[in-house]
C-alpha cells in the first residue's frame, strides 16, 4: 500500500514519572486532599493521565471532574476514537469521585464499569468534560454514576460503577 498523500507516519512521546511514590502518599493523607494535591501540582499526575491528555479539573468530596482531549493516537481501525479513551475516563472519573470520599488509609479499586456510547468522538470533537458522583459511598463498597460531554454540553457517554473499599496497612 502506497500513501499518496505524503508521509501518514505520526509520532507522539509520553513521558511520565514513576508512580509508586505517590501512591504510597496517597494512604497518608484523605483521598479528597491527595487529589486536590495533585491539581495543585503537589503530587505527579498518574501516568495514565499522559495517555489521554487528561486533567483534573475539580475535586469535592463524592464528586470529581476531569477533561481529556483526543487525538488521532486514540483511533480505532474503522475512523473514530477508540472506546478505550472514553472508557478510561469514564472509570478515572468514577475512581477519584470514591477516592475523594475516603480517609487516610483506605484504597479502592473498581469492580465493575458499565459504559454506554452515546456518540462518536474524532478529534473533531475536541476536549471533552467527564463528571463523576458518588451515589452510596460506604465502607465496604462505593457506587458511581458519570457521563461525558463536549464543549456544547451534548451528551457523549455515561457509566455506573461499583468500587471496592478497603482498609491499607
Amino acid at each position: 500500500m502506497t500513501d499518496t498523500e505524503g508521509d501518514a507516519t505520526r509520532s507522539k512521546t509520553i513521558t511520565w514519572q514513576d508512580p509508586r511514590p505517590q501512591a504510597g502518599q496517597a494512604l497518608t493523607m484523605s483521598g479528597l486532599d491527595y487529589l486536590n494535591a495533585m491539581m495543585d501540582g503537589q503530587i505527579p499526575a498518574p501516568p495514565i493521565s499522559s495517555h489521554i491528555n487528561l486533567e483534573m479539573l475539580e475535586a469535592v468530596a463524592g464528586r470529581v471532574v476531569m477533561a481529556a482531549t483526543p487525538d488521532e493516537s486514540h483511533y480505532n481501525p474503522i475512523g473514530s476514537v477508540h472506546g478505550g479513551f472514553v472508557a478510561t475516563l469514564l472509570d478515572s472519573v468514577c475512581g477519584c469521585a470514591v477516592q475523594s470520599t475516603l480517609p487516610a488509609g483506605t484504597a479502592y479499586t473498581s469492580l465493575d464499569l458499565s459504559v454506554s456510547f452515546l456518540r462518536g468522538l474524532t478529534v473533531d470533537t475536541g476536549r471533552v468534560v467527564a463528571t463523576g458522583r458518588v451515589t452510596k459511598p460506604g465502607s465496604r463498597a462505593a457506587f458511581v454514576e458519570a457521563d461525558i460531554k463536549d464543549a456544547s454540553g451534548r451528551l457523549l457517554a455515561t457509566a455506573t460503577s461499583t468500587c471496592l473499599v478497603f482498609p491499607v496497612g
